[in-house]
Order: C-alpha cells, then sequence, then structure tokens
C-alpha cells in the first residue's frame, strides 16, 4: 500500500513529466484502439456471416486432375508426346451424376438440405420470337426436320443452362430458349435472393407434371403474352417435335445482371429468354423426347449426336457452416463418391472474395499497431531513463533508509502503470468514437484501391475494363465484341471494375458496424501492461545497479 500511495504522490509532484507521458500513452492507445477494433470487425465479419450464411456445393467431373493425370504417364525426356486420343476417350467417358446417384450422398451427415435442376433449351416456333439484341435469331434458320442445314446454328458440347459440360457426346443445336425446371421453391434462389419477382399470376406448382410455366415480363411484353396465354416450343434437333407450355405466371427481373454474358453466341443465354417450370414437367419432356431420339455419330470426330431434347442437371447441396462443407468430401468418398469427381462451391469463395479489402485493412492495422507500439516504447524508454537520472538521490534515500530496490522499481512501475491505465481508459473512449467511421473510410479507401488494381491488369492484357460485354449497355465487358457504351452510372454502388473473363467485380465487404467491445478492451489493456513492462525495464535495470551510499556521497 505505502507503494501505491508514494506512487501517487510522486505522479502529482512531477506534473508537467507525466502530463507528457500520458499524451503519449493517449496518443498510443488511441492508434492501438482502433486498429485493435479494426482486427476484431474483421473476424466478427467473417464470423457472424459465416453463421447465418448457408454454404452450396456441388459434384462435378474433376476434368483438370484427370488430364494431369493422363499427361503424367508419359516421361517428357523420351520426346513421346502424351496420348490426347486417350485423354478424348476419358473424358467422353466420364459422365455427369445421375439423379439418383446425387442423392446418395445427400445422405451423408453434414448435408443439411438439397435442391436440383433440370435445364435444357427449346426453339421457338410460329410468331413466337426471343429477346435478341444481338441478331442471333434468325427464322429462316430454323428447318422442319432433323434433316434440316444446322451449319448456321450454333452447337455446343453440354448444352447450357447450369449444368455442366459432358463430353460423351455434342449436344446438338443451341435452341432460342432456355428452360429451367425446378425440384423445389428452395431451387429458386433468383427469387429467394429477390433478383426475380412474380409481378402477374402465380408460381407454377413444384410437384407437377403438367407444363405449366412462367416467363419474363420483357418476353411478354415482346411477343403480347399474358398469364392464361399458350405457348408451342420446338427440340432444336428435331423441330417436328414440339411441346406446348400454358402461361400461369410472369417474372420480372429486378436485379442488374449481364443478361446474355456469352456474347451473342445464342439467345437462349439472355435471361428474359429462361421460361420456367417445374423439374418433373421438364424431365417427362426430355424422357419422351429420348423414346423417339435417333443417334448419328460423326465420322471425323467419333462423337455422338442425339436428336433428343438434351437435359442438363444440376444438383446442389446445402450446408449450414463451412465445416460441414469441409467435412462433406470425405463423406462423400465414404459413401462411394469416384476419385475423378470434385466437390466445389461458389458461395465460400465469392464470400473469402467478399472479405479480400477488410482483411488487407485488418494486415495493415496490424503492421501500423506493431509500428506504433515499438515507436512509443522507444520514446517511453528515453523519458524513464531521463527520469531515473533526475530522480537518482531520491533513490538512494529510500534504499538508504530500508527499501528493497525491488519495491522501489515496483514503485516506479506503478507511477508508469497508472498514467498508462489512465491514457487507455480515455484512449478506449475515443477510439470506440471513431473506430467505426475511420474503418469505413479506411475500408472505402482500400476497396477502391483493389478495383484501380483491377482496371488497371486488364488494360495492361489491353482489355477495356469498363467495355461493353454481350452487347447489355452499362455491364462489364470484353474487347471485340460488339455492343453499347459503358455507363458508371448504371452500375451497382457495390460495384466496379471488371477481373478476368465473364467476371463482375467482387461484391466487396463495404461497411462494418462493430465498435470497440470487450475484447478490444482486454486487448488494449494487454497492449498497455506490455508496454508498461518494456518501457520500465530501463529503469529497473538502472535502480538495481545503483548503490546507495555511492548515490549519497556523490549528490550533484
Amino acid at each position: 500500500m505505502y507503494i501505491i500511495k508514494n506512487a501517487l504522490r510522486s505522479i502529482s509532484r512531477a506534473k508537467g513529466r507525466n502530463i507528457l507521458i500520458g499524451i503519449i500513452a493517449l496518443a498510443i492507445a488511441v492508434s492501438a484502439c482502433v486498429a485493435l477494433s479494426i482486427r476484431e470487425s474483421a473476424q466478427k465479419a467473417r464470423e457472424d456471416t459465416l453463421s447465418l450464411m448457408n454454404i452450396t456445393a456441388q459434384i462435378s467431373v474433376d476434368r483438370s486432375s484427370m488430364m494431369k493425370g493422363d499427361k503424367g504417364n508419359f516421361d517428357p525426356s523420351s520426346g513421346q508426346r502424351p496420348s490426347f486420343d486417350s485423354m478424348k476417350e476419358m473424358l467422353q467417358g466420364s459422365s455427369e451424376l445421375t439423379l439418383d446417384e446425387y442423392e446418395i450422398y445427400a445422405k451423408a451427415q453434414s448435408v443439411k438440405s438439397t435442391y436440383y435442376s433440370l435445364s435444357a433449351t427449346l426453339d421457338a416456333t410460329g410468331d413466337l420470337e426471343p429477346i435478341d439484341t444481338k441478331g442471333t435469331f434468325d427464322k429462316g434458320n430454323r428447318g422442319d426436320s432433323a434433316t434440316s442445314d444446322e451449319s448456321s446454328r450454333p452447337q455446343m458440347p453440354g448444352g447450357f443452362g447450369g449444368g455442366n459440360f459432358d463430353f460423351k457426346g455434342m449436344m446438338g443445336a443451341q435452341g432460342d430458349f432456355t428452360v429451367v425446371g425446378y425440384s423445389s421453391d428452395e431451387a429458386m434462389t433468383d427469387f429467394i435472393s429477390g433478383n426475380k419477382a412474380i409481378v402477374d399470376g402465380v408460381v407454377f406448382d413444384q410437384n407437377t407434371t403438367e407444363n405449366n410455366c412462367i416467363i419474363s415480363d420483357e418476353l411478354a411484353t415482346y411477343n403480347n403474352l399474358e398469364v392464361g396465354s399458350e405457348i408451342t416450343l420446338a427440340n432444336p434437333n428435331n423441330t417436328d417435335e414440339t411441346f406446348s407450355f400454358k402461361i400461369v405466371g410472369i417474372y420480372t427481373i429486378n436485379a442488374t445482371e449481364n443478361s446474355n454474358f456469352m456474347g451473342g453466341f445464342s439467345t437462349a443465354t439472355d435471361s428474359a429468354n429462361q421460361i420456367l417450370t417445374s423439374y418433373e414437367a421438364l424431365k417427362a419432356i426430355c424422357d419422351t423426347s429420348s423414346e423417339s431420339a435417333e443417334e448419328v455419330t460423326d465420322e471425323n470426330s467419333g462423337l455422338t449426336t442425339s436428336t433428343a431434347v438434351q437435359g442438363s442437371l444440376n444438383y446442389t447441396y446445402v450446408f449450414a457452416k463451412v465445416e460441414d462443407y469441409e467435412a462433406f468430401a470425405d463423406e462423400a468418398k465414404a459413401l462411394g463418391l469416384d476419385d475423378k469427381y470434385t466437390v466445389s462451391s461458389s458461395d465460400v469463395k465469392e464470400f473469402e472474395d467478399s472479405l479480400v479489402p477488410l482483411e488487407n485493412l485488418s494486415t495493415t492495422a496490424g503492421w501500423f499497431l506493431l509500428i506504433v507500439f515499438i515507436i512509443g516504447a522507444v520514446i517511453l524508454i528515453v523519458i524513464n531513463m531521463f527520469n531515473i537520472r533526475e530522480r537518482k538521490y531520491e533513490i538512494g534515500v529510500l534504499t538508504a533508509i530500508g527499501m528493497k530496490k525491488w519495491k522501489v522499481a515496483t514503485q516506479f512501475v506503478t507511477e508508469l502503470f497508472v498514467i498508462t491505465l489512465a491514457a487507455i481508459i480515455i484512449g478506449a473512449g475515443i477510439g470506440a468514437a471513431v473506430s467505426v467511421p475511420v474503418t469505413n473510410t479506411l475500408l472505402e479507401a482500400q476497396i477502391e484501391s483493389n478495383q484501380e488494381a483491377q482496371n488497371d491488369r486488364e488494360q495492361g492484357f489491353g482489355r477495356n475494363p469498363m467495355g461493353d460485354f454481350g452487347g447489355m449497355t452499362g455491364k462489364p465487358g470484353m474487347p471485340g465484341m460488339p455492343g453499347g457504351d459503358f455507363n458508371m452510372e448504371d452500375l451497382p454502388e457495390d460495384k466496379g471494375g471488371f477481373d478476368g473473363f465473364m467476371q463482375d467485380a467482387s461484391n466487396y465487404l463495404s461497411k462494418v458496424s462493430y465498435s470497440t467491445d470487450l475484447v478490444v478492451i482486454a486487448e488494449l489493456i494487454g497492449v498497455g501492461l506490455l508496454l508498461t513492462l518494456i518501457s520500465s525495464l530501463a529503469s529497473v535495470m538502472f535502480i538495481m545497479r545503483y548503490e546507495p551510499l555511492k548515490i549519497l556521497s556523490n549528490r550533484d
């Protein structure tokens, strides 16, 4: 108790010196509070978002590993080329999983729920026309049978509309519309997220096998269609085979998106030309078409083309947390998943990408805290060294009357700790008030820096990061593709720049709302204690070396 009382008296006697020490400690405390709050905000943003989001994943053929494995079977020093024929055969034999196979792995304990969709492309018939911003739709190129000239029609492997490429064979001609059949309401993620919404009518019954559908308001207006109208679509590989659909609802697209991101390859890639129905209805169409289909093998490529409507299945697994997603791959392997398949999640990657600026800011804050701490410690050490020299006689008197040296050292440490503690309390209050606005200001600058770096990189490759891609005005694009001009005002506030082929700028986390909490206060006290001990080290060393009689006899 005497040590504490004496330390407080000493603080009051040397106000000027201690005020200077307090100002330095306060500056360190405020800087440390802001830096620690930024780091805590990054951690909380990660934890809170992950706790609320559902992670989705898909199983697909790991073609990259398969091709690497085939190339790895030859010795480059031998001068022999890898067997591309065997690679081609291997890829053609690697089919996507069936619905029954997907559902086997849905039994894994980590899986929260599942949903799936089936997509196919169908042709327009009669007066029906797709939305066409590129001039790719031409009724004159639509034949009356499977024997019509397909040379002017788009051809692609694997189809389009959410599934993966199937190298078993060519999927034939690409149709005018993408028809998507959903297994449940959960599968209609665009409606859940608010990107799409019904403006007239209702959504089809998810379990119905009837050909009920919903179409975009753009397509409805373009073709003068309404709820209750019927449309007829044709098999693009056999235009004699047609299917009638009844429109039960009309939806609008609320989100700004790349409506035609394949750059005019086909009108089926335009989101306005998506016709949505139930999985059971589209599956029945594909099954019926397969029963009467013909298959032709190309003599040159050896690939087999079927006249059937080809459906592409997209099966999604939903996980409650990231740990479940990470465990799913092993569980699926245990349930029999072959090594040629891989588990991937775009949600996890998009989430990690969204945190890049905040993580960078957190790292910068950590280095800033370290630099401030080192500079502050050095300044306090120097001040304490002068303080000890000025109070050398006081130390000699205290030790001469019988006070242990360690008690004298403890008094000096206590003095510095009291000043530092007061600075921490005041600094925590100031830091708590400014941490959120300072963090958001710095985060905004970090996001702008990231986006500028993306733009500079694209320009370095000769690309226009603000060009038009796919003919949609106000959409990021690629050079060499015709279309409108970019208008910055058309971009959402959380978008910017262009990062690579067919990729919009990341949806960065642009604001945080976390302030200084108990964790930051505890860390701040720890910083204060460490700073006190380090800066007092010089004082302790000097005190332990002093001889009281020599000090008193040589008093300056």
